[in-house]
């Protein structure tokens, strides 16, 4: 569940895991997940392929990185992201502690391959996980977000 937001950079956030999306394909030198690649994690900016659901996970210092394999270059996000999201936040190894990310899907290949944030908020805030967004988002906006996500699918099954 998404429990606080902050609006600094997710590096210097008090949380000791970080969570971030990367693709199944196993190319990840862009974005986020090429700047984690390129300052702590070179191995991940050519992992090799994963399946969606996948995560990865390596410790450098006192942080615990993340990498979340949700969605793919060749076919985009899928219908199922928030689903998708929660199971990969979900099997987290964090122990209760508390997990910081960004807003995935946001970026350039975020937009570009499909991401819905609305769906991703969704499937954080369903998580176990004791979540920090680091955004520009409020957390009254990320609730209001799952609220009205979570109304249209009920909408949809009437």
């Amino acid at each position: 569940m998404v429990v606080k937001t902050a609006r600094d950079d997710v590096l210097n956030s008090e949380a000791k895991h970080i969570a971030f999306a990367i693709n199944t394909e196993g190319y990840n030198d862009f974005g986020f997940a090429g700047r984690v690649s390129s300052e702590y994690w070179n191995e991940l900016a050519n992992c090799g392929t994963h399946e969606i659901g996948t995560v990865l996970s390596k410790t450098v210092g006192d942080k615990t990185f993340h990498a979340l394999v949700c969605h793919s270059l060749q076919n985009g996000w899928g219908e199922n992201q928030a689903e998708i999201i929660k199971e990969c936040f979900d099997k987290i190894p964090s122990n209760g502690e508390l997990v910081a990310t960004i807003a995935i899907g946001t970026g350039l290949i975020g937009m570009m391959s499909g991401a819905n944030f609305r769906q991703i908020i969704c499937g954080m805030h369903d998580s176990e996980q004791q979540i920090i967004l680091h955004s520009g988002y409020t957390l009254d906006a990320v609730i209001n977000y799952y609220s009205e996500e979570k109304g249209k699918a009920k909408t949809k099954k009437v």
